[in-house]
């Protein structure tokens, strides 16, 4: 390992509940030769997993990369890493190993047989710290099914006393279940249950889209990476108070809120969970129902850290879920955003403004700290919903109730005045696929 460090070699701000739930060493192994070069390095990666440590309050005694030449079946690091680090575990006191990588059951097994101590992987971390934000009955639920689809294969057999229960009737009843069984029944049944209850939800929240195309205001979704400050930026822009801090995973659940944009268009914008490298397939698929507004999603913001030195990295990451999702990064309806300017200097900030001009998908730099730039993203947005949409005027006898309830209902209506004889003159926006049904019904010769 290369020299893990005690805390004082890297300054770590104190934990945010001013309290620690343990002490805990982390590491973060990498191949030395890996066939493909990976997209940030392994330093970063390490700076990482210490974010994500600090993110349930863990008090991180000691951290360091280990180079490996091989990954061992028994325990991923080689025996001499396993014993250095059972010397520093004992050392610090420490409670837990955090491990930045995907451990299979036996290696942590193993691990914790050699260390005398819990050791947590990435996938196990990143279930913590969401299982530590989710704040509504969704987010529990969908929270609680990924740990379990993932515990269920942890399961081993560490029951040895009741490895065999008698079962059935008479004096020859055959073995019954083992523990590991009963255990596997109860996650089932428990996820089952969980699936059911996730079903009810889906269809509430389909309910309430459906609700949202007949009033028909597009939809504009915040995605990015953990800590990319969409948050902040969604405040920024909708007056709204969601958590909104220096730490990973800051917001779980999602936010709604409708805005006008500065010339009239009324949207809803939505904040959604925080992308990571390495996502857990388990909570990707747990958290569809909640991503599924970025599916429907009329505009999509990628908000970027583009301060952070891996900001290439994470970009990528977050169009990799993007894609196990379904979204088209081409498809038109992707707007990047460029976000922390503020925490670059002056000259660096100058130079990325112009590089942002020559780039290909116009990128909108903006502070959502202080507010530069969010009124050219504002008209970014006006502009992409306002795209392929018509605008009509539209003369209704004031007595049509009928008619102007329908196109309330299905227009975006922008004004309205009396014209003086009876009737009422609507200018309204029409989306595409409506824009036939307004003529025929409204427009006539």
């Amino acid at each position: 390992m290369t020299g893990p460090r005690r805390k004082t070699d890297l300054e770590l701000p104190p934990p945010e509940s001013g309290g620690t739930t343990g002490r805990a060493v982390v590491i973060a192994p990498y191949l030395r030769q890996a066939k493909d070069a990976p997209l940030r390095s392994p330093e970063a990666r390490l700076e990482e997993a210490i974010g994500l440590a600090r993110a349930i309050d863990l008090d991180v005694v000691s951290f360091g990369l280990v180079p490996l030449s091989q990954i061992r079946p028994a325990t991923f690091i080689g025996t001499g890493k396993v014993d250095e680090l059972a010397g520093i575990v004992r050392a610090e006191n420490a409670d837990l190993v955090v491990v930045d990588t995907a451990l299979s059951p036996v290696q942590q097994r193993n691990l914790e047989k050699a260390w005398s101590c819990k050791v947590l992987d990435r996938t196990g971390l990143i279930l913590e710290i969401f299982g530590r934000r989710a704040q509504t009955k969704e987010g529990t639920l969908q929270v609680e099914l990924a740990h379990l689809n993932w515990q269920k294969s942890r399961l081993v057999r560490s029951w040895t006393h009741l490895e065999r229960q008698r079962g059935g009737f008479g004096f020859l009843g055959g073995p019954g279940e083992t523990q590991i069984e009963s255990d596997r029944r109860v996650i089932g049944e428990r996820i089952h249950k969980i699936e059911r209850e996730l079903e009810q939800v889906r269809r509430t929240r389909g309910l309430h889209r459906s609700s949202r195309k007949r009033v028909p205001y597009p939809i504009v979704a915040l995605v990015g990476y953990t800590n990319a400050g969409k948050s902040t930026l969604f405040n920024r822009m909708t007056k709204a108070e969601v958590m909104a801090a220096d730490m990973l995973f800051a917001t779980l659940d999602p936010t709604l809120r409708a805005i006008d944009l500065p010339h009239g268009t009324r949207v809803i914008m939505s904040d959604t969970v925080g992308f990571i490298s390495d996502l857990p397939t388990t909570l990707v698929a747990a958290f569809r129902a909640t991503l599924e507004e970025v599916l429907e999603a009329d505009v999509i913001l990628h908000v970027r850290d583009i301060s952070h030195g891996d900001t290439e990295a994470q970009s990528q990451d977050v169009m990799n879920i993007l894609g196990e999702l379904g979204v088209d990064p081409h498809g038109g309806r992707l707007v990047e955003v460029w976000n922390k300017i503020d925490a670059l200097d002056e000259e660096a900030a100058a130079r990325l403004r112009e590089v942002a001009k020559r780039e290909k998908s116009a990128p909108v730099v903006v502070s959502a700290l202080t507010g530069e730039g969010v009124p050219q993203l504002l008209d970014e947005i006006e502009r992409k919903v306002s795209a392929g949409r018509s605008t009509m005027d539209i003369a209704v006898s004031a007595s049509d109730g009928e008619g102007l309830h329908w196109l309330y209902e299905h227009t975006e209506v922008l004004d309205r005045a009396d014209a003086g004889d009876g009737s009422l003159k609507l200018t309204v926006r029409v989306p595409p696929e409506r824009a036939e049904g307004v003529r025929r019904r409204f427009i006539t010769g």
